[in-house]
C-alpha cells in the first residue's frame, strides 16, 4: 500500500523539518512500516516521490537496516540472538525450543499471523546471554520457561501495553513548534566551517615552531 492520507500529511510535516527533503527518508520509511507492519513496494515508490528519490534509491537505503522487513511478519516479531555470547550460554537450544514452541522454524510466521520468529546477530547486550527481542524491546537471560511464559503472555494480551505492534517505533511522536525548531542551514548554502567546528579547534598560540 502506499502511505496513507494522513501519514501523507505527516510525512510532509516530517520532510519540513530538513534543509534537504531526502533526508527524511529513513523516518518515511518507519512511518511506511508501522502503517502496513511492513515497507512495501508501493510504499517505497510513494516514499520516493515525497523525497524526490527513485524506488530503487529507497530501496538501496531501506535494505541497509536490518530493521526494516520487506515481507509480511507477525504482529510480533521475535529476534533471538544467535552471535558468541549468547551462542555459549545456549541460544541454539533457545532457539530449538522456541521452534517447538511456536510450531515454526526460524523465518516463519505462526498460522495465527501473530508471531515472526527470527535469528538475530549481536544485539549488544552480552551480559546478559542469551537475549532476545520481541519488536526491538528487550528480554534478558531467556531460558526455555520465560520464553513460553513470554509467548503465552503474548497470545493472552498481557503484554499489549508493554510491546506495540511490529513497525511501531514509538508511542508518543516528536513535535516540534514553529518557533522552536533550530535555523538548518542548507548543505548548499554553507560556505563557513560549523559552528561546533571553530568552538572546538584549539587557537594556535605564540609563534609556529620552525
Amino acid at each position: 500500500m502506499r502511505l496513507s492520507d494522513a501519514n501523507v500529511t505527516l510525512a510532509r510535516e516530517i520532510i519540513a523539518r530538513y534543509p534537504k527533503a531526502r533526508s527524511a527518508t529513513i523516518p518515511l520509511l518507519h512511518l511506511a512500516q508501522q502503517q502496513d507492519g511492513y515497507v512495501t513496494d508501493e510504499a517505497m515508490v510513494h516514499v520516493g516521490e515525497l523525497v524526490g528519490a527513485t524506488a530503487a534509491e529507497v530501496l538501496g537505503t531501506a535494505t541497509f537496516y536490518e530493521m526494516f522487513k520487506f515481507e509480511p511478519v507477525g504482529k510480533y516479531l521475535i529476534n533471538i540472538c544467535s552471535t558468541m555470547s549468547c551462542a555459549l550460554l545456549g541460544a541454539d537450544d533457545l532457539m530449538h525450543h522456541a521452534e517447538h514452541k511456536l510450531g515454526v522454524k526460524a523465518g516463519a510466521t505462526t498460522s495465527d499471523g501473530l508471531i515472526t520468529l527470527a535469528h538475530a546477530e549481536c544485539q549488544a547486550a552480552c551480559t546478559e546471554a542469551p537475549t532476545l527481542q520481541v519488536n526491538y524491546r528487550y528480554r534478558f537471560r531467556v531460558t526455555n520457561e520465560s520464553f513460553d511464559q513470554l509467548v503465552d503472555d503474548l497470545r493472552a494480551g498481557k503484554l499489549d501495553g508493554e510491546i506495540p505492534p511490529h513497525g511501531t517505533l514509538a508511542r508518543n511522536r516528536q513535535i516540534i513548534p514553529a518557533d522552536r525548531a533550530v535555523g538548518v542551514t542548507p548543505p548548499d548554502d554553507v560556505t563557513a566551517e560549523p559552528v561546533w567546528l571553530a568552538i572546538e579547534t584549539p587557537k594556535p598560540t605564540g609563534d609556529a615552531p620552525t
